[in-house]
Formats: C-alpha cells, structure tokens, sequence
C-alpha cells in the first residue's frame, strides 16, 4: 500500500514538473505580444514598395539639412588616435562659424578611450559624445569587462553608448542571460541614452530581426541600431523596415518611445533618403528629431554638405 501511495506522489510531481517547464518566460511572453512569424520575402516587397512610393517626395534641400543634424559622425577605426580625433572634433567647431545657418551633427562618436579627448576639444553646443563599449563590435568579453568599459566612458565624457546586443547569446536562446546584461549596462547608463546594436546582417532573418529588436527594447535600450559596420552586411532597409516597425509596436503596447539608428554602409545621400523615408512612413513624424533618429556615418556627412549648400 505504501509502495503505491508513493508511486502516486512521484507521478504528482512529474506532472508538476513537466508544468513548471512548460511555464513561458518573461522573455517568451513578451514576444508573445508581437507578431514574429515575418517571411522575408514579403517584408522585400513591402519595404520595395514604401521606398518607390515615397523616396522621391523625400529628397528636398530641407530634408538633406535635416539629415545632417541626425548624423553621429563617426570614427572607429584601428589608425585613430588623439590627433586624427581631435581633428575630427575641431570640423564639428569649426562647422559652427563656416555654417552658422545650418544645424550641427547630433554626435561625434568615438572609442571609449578617446571620449576624454572630444570632451576637451568639443566646443559646439548641442553636439553629443557617444561612445562604443561593451566589448563592441563582438560583444565577446566578460561582462563585468563591459560593465567597467561603459562606466568608464561615461566618466571622461560620453553622453551615450553603443553596444553590441550578444548576438551569440541571441542565436542560441539563451535570451535571459543576454537581456540581464543589456539590463545591466542600462543601469550604469542611467540617464544617458543607450543605444543597443542588433547587427542585422548576421541575424539570419526577418524574424530574428523583429525578436532581437524586442528583446533589447524590453532590456532597456533607448536606441536599437541596425549595425556596427564591422560585418560583411551592415546596415539594410529592410532590417530597418522590420525594426521601424518593432518600435512602433512597442509603443503602442508600452507607451514608451524609443529611437532608431542606421549605421554601417550608409556611404550616399541616396542612402540617406531611403531610411529617412521608411522612418517616416512607418513612425511618422514624431520621430523626426535627432532625440529618435540617428544615422550613423563617417563618409556621408561631407557628401550631405555639398548638395546643401551648392
């Protein structure tokens, strides 16, 4: 009888815990809200579609001087150092007196360790310092590493940081470990804006677009970027497509706005125009500031410059 009784109790707790394994998790069930399910082929055509619809109303003087002030002009190169930054930092002063009808970049954005040399030389108002930390641009160190590289940055300057959403992390469905540390690096960040790079182009898909962008949005990005520039593929319009729409969403569910940066590959205005015109479309208007959107760029900035002002 005894033998039986506790047959029954090991099968009550199999079931209890074959239950609590089929529990979803926070990050399942906040996926959960969304439609994730995306076909690539359709979001081409859709993205193909918006762009031939609405690019050409979009390329007017006023919008290529809007593009300007929404650059975070951009050096992250191995060759960079005090001089070749504080070079980059005295063009943005110097832009002030040689354009003073026109808005500065929004940000010169810089290896952490350099921060400290823009913030001597920056003298223009309203230009930001970001910088890029976290291990960027693998996000493979420890994270403790990443931890003390944003804090640090912050410290001698830097108003915002890039990071690298743990796309290895990512992929293989380890989303709490990856989503507790983009938490982690929100918290030292504290007020200062966080922007969160997905790397778009080693994703796979649509779909991974639309659920890394989730993820970081409820881990505490203020910013998702598309990419770091260091991949093969950078930075697409239609990942920007998927992503536009991810934060729309996300609004709409949360009430909480977040921005969205282009960045890698975006060498000609005609680039510039495309995302401009799908943040447009998608987000509307009220993402039409500096504050929520950006394009990250080293190589546009003078192009943008010479159709302004021929």
């Amino acid at each position: 009888m005894r033998y039986e009784e506790d047959e029954d109790m090991e099968l009550l707790f199999d079931a209890d815990d074959k239950e609590h394994l089929h529990q979803p998790s926070p990050y399942e069930t906040a996926l959960a809200k969304y439609t994730t399910d995306l076909k690539d082929e359709v979001i081409t055509h859709q993205t193909a579609r918006l762009i031939e619809e609405h690019l050409a109303e979009n390329n007017t003087h006023e919008v290529k001087k809007f593009l300007y002030h929404c650059i975070d002009l951009t050096t992250l190169k191995c060759t960079d150092d005090e001089r070749s930054v504080m070079t980059l930092a005295q063009q943005v002063n110097d832009f002030v007196d040689q354009h003073p009808d026109l808005e500065n970049v929004a940000a010169i954005c810089v290896y952490p360790n350099l921060a400290e040399i823009v913030n001597d030389t920056l003298e223009a108002d309203g230009v930001k310092i970001a910088c890029v930390a976290g291990g960027f641009p693998s996000s493979q160190t420890f994270t403790e590493v990443k931890v003390a590289e944003t804090a640090m940055a912050l410290h001698t300057g830097a108003d915002e940081i890039d990071i690298v959403l743990p796309v290895g992390k990512f992929l293989n469905g380890s989303y709490e470990e990856m989503c507790d540390e983009i938490g982690e690096l929100k918290d030292v960040c504290g007020d200062h804006v966080l922007k969160v790079i997905l790397e778009t182009g080693v994703l796979g898909s649509a779909a991974n677009i639309k659920k890394a962008a989730i993820l970081a949005m409820y881990s505490g990005a203020d910013f998702i970027k598309t990419s770091s520039g260091k991949e093969a593929v950078s930075a697409t319009p239609e990942a920007a497509y998927v992503m536009c729409h991810a934060i729309k969403e996300y609004f709409l569910e949360t009430g909480r706005k977040i921005g969205f940066k282009a960045a890698g590959g975006i060498n000609t205005v005609h680039d510039a125009l495309i995302y401009y015109t799908l943040v447009k479309e998608i987000l509307g208007k009220e993402w039409l500031s500096n504050e929520w959107f950006r394009i990250g760029t080293s190589r546009l900035a003078p192009l943008l410059l010479a159709e302004i002002v021929e």
